[in-house]
């Protein structure tokens, strides 16, 4: 069969899905990689084997009439390209790609990996994106929630069928390349690191003022935060403003690496402080490297935590909270730590395994069965 994995960026495909386009490989299916052209669209074709199909598409606003353009482009691709079956993510895919797929009657399986804003913030932009949830959800084959309190609320909102809503661990994990490191002594001082991209709602200006609160009590910790700007929007953090937080003092920010688990592996506690999520694959790679976590008590970071067994739950923008979890985790023996590190590698192994989102992903292709 050709599948054609369709995303909002080339970089998504190639940091959260390089193994579900490996095994469908392995199981004999052509893949297609449709997303906008970025510096890994490339590495697409030449390290995974894919056939790139680039489309432009815009990631930020509702105009109408970019938003008909890109229906259209999306009809002419699987048109052109005919697919067995779209596998589509993030809202704009979902929304537009779906309503071209049925046009162009193709199947559809689409991933809700995180509501972003739309639940977040309710406003005029957000009432158009339920309704148009409501519009183009009325077609997919099956639509995977990565928690449930996500798919309750599409439920909820009568936004789709409950026959065709299905339930994944996240992006899961591989639980073989992110492993604990051998047991070692720590020789540098203790070190919290949050991964996300700079956006408010990842609860980066509330980490910020939790690493000054945490720094004035034990001044020798270490506070670092890894990942790109994204300033598209008023969602992201603006390149001076980031730079103003920074001249505090308080946090070491390292910037985009593609080599996330060495900066997991020299940290003590991973922290991921965001006002909602699918479920982030930055903590499954903490929790399956042995990492204890600091999170919300938030759809998709919650899944991630038993509160006191691996980790702690912190409340919601709320930098005094945060702070003072950050604290406890800092005042904890060694041993308990790696206590909660093992917790959760266990709750990586047993719970969120890449395996469990491959084979379903794989059942779902079967079942679709090719068009030719």
């Amino acid at each position: 069969m050709r599948v054609a994995i369709v995303i909002n960026t080339s970089w998504n495909i190639w940091n959260f899905r390089r193994s579900l386009v490996r095994a469908l490989q392995q199981a004999g299916h052509e893949v297609l990689a449709i997303a906008p052209p970025d510096d890994y669209s490339a590495r697409l074709e030449t390290e995974l084997g894919c056939r790139y199909v680039p489309i432009l598409m815009e990631n930020k606003g509702t105009n109408p009439i970019k938003d008909a353009q890109l229906t259209k482009r999306f009809y002419d691709i699987y048109k052109r390209e005919k697919p067995d079956v779209v596998l589509q993510y993030t809202i704009k895919p979902n929304i537009y790609g779906t309503l071209a797929a049925r046009l162009a009657g193709v199947p559809s399986v689409n991933n809700v990996s995180g509501l972003g804003t739309v639940f977040i913030i309710r406003n005029f932009v957000s009432r158009v994106a339920l309704g148009l949830y409501k519009l183009a959800f009325r077609f997919p084959h099956r639509v995977f929630f990565q928690n449930d309190d996500d798919r309750q609320l599409f439920l909820q909102h009568k936004l789709l069928a409950p026959a065709i809503a299905d339930l994944l661990p996240g992006s899961g994990v591989d639980t073989e390349k992110f492993k604990p490191a051998p047991a070692t002594e720590s020789a540098g001082p203790f070190t919290f690191l949050m991964i996300a991209r700079v956006l408010y709602e990842k609860g980066v200006e509330e980490y910020f003022e939790a690493a000054r609160l945490v720094r004035e009590a034990a001044p020798d910790t270490r506070v670092q935060l890894l990942g790109g700007l994204d300033e598209a929007g008023n969602i992201g953090v603006k390149r001076e403003v980031l730079e103003q937080w920074l001249q505090a003092g308080h946090v070491e920010y390292l910037g985009h690496s593609d080599n996330v688990a060495e900066h997991i592996r020299r940290a003590d506690v991973v922290v991921l402080p965001s006002y909602r999520e699918g479920t982030p694959k930055t903590l499954l790679e903490a929790a399956a490297m042995g990492k204890p976590i600091v999170t919300t008590d938030v759809p998709g970071c919650r899944e991630t935590v038993v509160d006191g067994v691996n980790g702690l739950l912190c409340q919601v923008r709320d930098a005094a909270d945060l702070a003072r979890k950050m604290q406890q985790m800092r005042a904890l023996s060694p041993e308990r730590l790696t206590e909660m590190g093992r917790a959760s590698r266990q709750l990586a192994e047993t719970k969120f395994d890449e395996r469990i989102v491959l084979d379903k992903y794989l059942r779902v292709v079967a079942e679709i069965g090719p068009r030719r």
